[in-house]
């Protein structure tokens, strides 16, 4: 059975590290009874940056700053706040909670907390893709996805192609 109350030190570490973005995280609600609640814990060296720049459809996010500090660009225009312990910042679906994560000089320690909709689809607009997500949206179980890709924003397909070659006009 999946435990209500779990402890940090019981959950081990996910490193992630692609080049300059290079962080660790804990996934609290995937060993916990949560259903419709994200919560991790992250880590990022200093200098070093999170996830890609990125926004969410279906799906709001928030973080708070535990330790250190950092650079985060927020929005559309991406407006840089510069973040310290004890900060809370909200990211609303859609363009205006784009956001990426820099470390400052001591590192970033903070829980990011997310609605946990499904299906979502998450926009990263400087690498001009979507990913899609059903089954389990992103930080969920992936086991238990049906859909999960990532593709060119641009990608489409005529809606009567009916697999043949032929539009069916």
């Amino acid at each position: 059975m999946t435990e209500h109350v779990i402890n940090e030190a019981d959950i081990e570490w996910t490193d992630y590290d692609h080049g300059k973005r290079s962080f660790r995280g804990k996934r609290f609600t995937r060993a916990s009874a949560a259903d419709e609640l994200g919560c991790s814990l992250y880590e990022i060296d200093p200098g070093k940056r999170g996830w890609l720049a990125h926004y969410h459809e279906g799906n709001e996010e928030a973080l708070f700053v535990l330790d250190g500090g950092g650079t985060l660009w927020l929005g559309p225009d991406d407006t840089d706040h510069e973040l310290a312990a004890g900060d809370f910042v909200t990211m609303p679906r859609g363009p205006d909670g784009q956001h990426e994560l820099e470390a400052g000089p001591d590192g970033i320690r903070y829980l990011a907390v997310s609605t946990m909709n499904d299906p979502d689809i998450t926009v990263y607009p400087r690498q001009n893709q979507v990913g899609l997500y059903s089954g389990a949206p992103p930080g969920g179980e992936k086991s238990k996805r049906r859909l999960s890709k990532y593709l060119d924003i641009d990608a489409e397909v005529p809606y009567w192609d009916d697999g043949d070659g032929e539009s069916g006009e």
